[in-house]
């Protein structure tokens, strides 16, 4: 079985004192040695701008860096560019999304679903990208029932993705559940969990609504019986998220991605229970 690989997500900032942050951040992860840092899309004006300024200085600091391109708001002839950009800056990642639908959007773009934009960076691209897409193993929140959300990922492995990295969880069944389902019909491309370390439990529940990610019972009452006491929501997450984790790598998982919020010490500090340093 091949080593696990570690990755590290982060959104654009839109402040330049959040870009000098994020610098921060990175240093203190640079020592975990991930294989690679992705950079969330942003879909227009500044906040793309920002996305690549943040791609941009990840590979001049000697680091691999997956962008992360998406439907919606897209058109051919703006992801085109956007590959020659990262092509002529030795890029060799994509994280490959359909994205979500701001309100009030009256259409994603020229790309309606993520299969057809894999298809089109392997037309455009050949074999340049390693391209990443997403896989929701509680099902995601817009799919008309759970086997067509399955039909649809094996549409995308088809098109062309080399692997896929996870929504977030806090069941590791599902994960399982998902990576046997999806072997059953036939991807064996690496499916890699996706982990949200907690830090605040209110920022978590919002995030989850959105997403469809689901907190089991047991933790959010327990979350919420802490009230405003961050201290012991960040200890009982600390706790959970490691043992999710252990659980993960010791079923097989191919690796673990971790969704940051440009934040460094949630994922450091599983990192060291784990002891993914020795």
């Amino acid at each position: 079985m091949s080593k696990p690989l570690f990755s590290f997500e982060f959104f654009p900032p839109q402040t330049t004192e959040g870009m000098e942050k994020l610098v921060l951040t990175r240093q203190k992860l640079a020592v975990l040695n991930p294989a690679f840092y992705s950079v969330t899309f942003g879909a227009g004006g500044s906040t793309q701008a920002r996305t690549l300024q943040t791609v941009a200085q990840i590979k001049a600091e000697g680091s691999d860096v997956a962008p992360h391109l998406s439907c919606v708001g897209s058109t051919r002839d703006n992801i085109r560019s956007l590959l020659k950009t990262y092509q002529a800056q030795d890029v060799r990642r994509i994280v490959a999304l359909r994205g979500d639908m701001p309100s009030g959007m009256a259409s994603i773009g020229e790309f309606q679903y993520a299969n057809e934009l894999v298809a089109f960076i392997r037309a455009e691209t050949g074999n340049h990208f390693h391209i990443e897409v997403a896989a929701y193993p509680e099902v995601h929140p817009q799919a008309k029932s759970a086997q067509d959300d399955l039909r649809n990922f094996k549409r995308k492995m088809d098109a062309g993705a080399n692997a896929a990295i996870t929504q977030y969880f806090y069941n590791a069944d599902s994960y399982f559940y998902f990576v046997d389902a999806c072997q059953k019909l036939g991807v064996t491309a690496p499916i890699v969990p996706g982990i949200m370390p907690i830090v605040k439990f209110s920022q978590l529940a919002r995030f989850s609504e959105m997403c469809g990610a689901e907190i089991p019972r047991w933790m959010s009452k327990t979350l919420e019986g802490y009230g405003d006491d961050n201290e012991s929501v960040q200890a009982f997450g600390l706790d959970v998220v490691t043992k999710l984790c252990e659980r993960l790598l010791a079923g097989g998982a191919p690796g673990l991605h971790f969704y940051t919020l440009n934040q460094a010490a949630p994922s450091v500090a599983i990192w060291q229970r784990l002891g993914l340093s020795k």
